[in-house]
């Protein structure tokens, strides 16, 4: 028989268990799935030399947070799984790891049956809290790649030394793709770097870290319907003690740019000629936040350090570079492919009406058209802040009060 519980949470990340402590704190019966182990993601699917993106003192969850030492430093990989997972016993999860749902439905009464290998449960509430980072995206270009070129994406990449010896290319110059290329050039690895559009924004600036700013000034406090189109995440990193990403600095230290991947023939591989434009554009979203800051210090009288730490840079002309439409792969001795193209939504697992055509769930802060069926966890969930460590609380702490309001 299924066992009967009256809420399940599945997924034993940031979201989950921040929904978890919620539940318990409000007296609610329920229980905390993981495939893996606390932080999975963190532990299998990132690599070595990767820190959290923000400061250390940006470390919350409901009930924790960072109360180190070092506030303005960067936690780096092992840290933020030792932070979930000291979180999951300070806040007494009832964690179950290991069991990873095969298939979620609901039955005529409006129950919900989870099915997870030889484990059945019944419960009257679902929070699906997996995470966004599902499915990487690999591109058709793929199936062009010549046989002997190894293909991973960013989740499986760990560090140089489990590369073969020869060239890289990565494609994608999101954060993943960024801090990839820098750890690759750290190590001295020949480094091809195909370029798309992204946001650079400053690590520091007038002695405040860009996460400070941000919070200041409520830009992470925006929902869903305040975003603006085309919105990107910031290209940060916390690697080094974290510093301004700057992609035309990887070419002076050797990186080869490439436009947009636009297709792999015969063993070649095929670039649009928007380099320069997505350089510029980068650019143009650099001066834009760092007069969006001044403005907010002018305008709130703020105590901040004096301008001027980049304006030497803007104001310098930059030089076009090179924008080559091909590469022969194996004549560039590009031995490896990395994809750091972002991810997809992996929910087959889910037999509920709430996916849209692509597979994407559809909901209202979390709320789908299926009582008692929530999501959590998801970038724009509610706000810019959703999808983030430092920022799903406040979404478990909605969900949470949905749940005791239904009971």
């Amino acid at each position: 028989m299924a066992e009967r519980i009256e809420t399940v949470v599945i997924g034993g990340g940031q979201a989950g268990l921040a929904v978890s402590h919620h539940l318990r704190e409000r007296g609610r019966e329920h229980v905390v799935l993981e495939r893996g182990r606390i932080a999975e993601r963190w532990r299998s699917e990132r690599w070595d030399s990767l820190h959290f993106q923000f400061p250390n003192w940006m470390m919350r969850l409901p009930g924790q947070a960072y109360a180190g030492p070092d506030p303005d430093a960067f936690m780096p990989r092992d840290g933020v799984v030792d932070f979930l997972a000291s979180y999951a016993v300070r806040i007494a999860a009832p964690l179950r790891c290991g069991v990873e749902v095969g298939v979620l439905r609901v039955n005529e009464t409006g129950r919900f049956r989870l099915e997870a290998r030889q484990t059945t449960i019944e419960a009257g509430n679902v929070v699906v809290a997996t995470g966004p980072y599902q499915c990487p995206r690999v591109p058709a270009a793929a199936a062009g790649v010549p046989a002997g070129i190894l293909q991973i994406t960013a989740n499986r990449y760990t560090n140089p030394s489990e590369l073969p010896p020869g060239g890289v290319l990565v494609v994608g110059s999101g954060a993943s793709g960024c801090q990839i290329v820098e750890d690759l050039l750290l190590h001295g690895r020949s480094v091809h770097f195909a370029v798309r559009g992204h946001r650079r924004v400053p690590r520091r600036y007038r002695g405040r870290d860009f996460g400070r700013w941000n919070e200041e000034m409520g830009l992470t406090e925006r929902t869903v319907h305040e975003i603006p189109p085309g919105f990107r995440p910031p290209l940060v990193t916390g690697v080094r003690g974290g510093y301004t990403v700057d992609i035309r600095e990887m070419a002076r230290r050797g990186a080869t740019l490439l436009g947009s991947l636009q297709g792999v023939r015969e063993g070649r591989a095929f670039f649009a000629a928007d380099l320069n434009a997505s350089l510029e554009a980068g650019d143009a979203a650099f001066r834009e936040t760092l007069s969006a800051i001044d403005c907010f210090i002018k305008t709130h009288d703020i105590g901040a350090q004096p301008n001027g730490e980049f304006d030497a840079a803007l104001g310098i002309p930059q030089a076009a570079l090179p924008e080559p439409d091909a590469l022969d792969l194996r004549r560039s001795g590009i031995s490896t492919v990395i994809w750091a193209l972002g991810y997809g939504y992996d929910f087959a697992w889910m037999k509920c009406p709430v996916l849209d055509a692509g597979g994407t769930p559809s909901h209202k802060r979390g709320v789908t058209s299926v009582p008692g069926l929530y999501f959590l966890g998801l970038p724009r969930l509610h706000k810019v802040k959703s999808a983030f460590l430092w920022g799903v609380g406040e979404d478990a702490a909605h969900i949470a009060d949905l749940i005791c309001g239904r009971a």
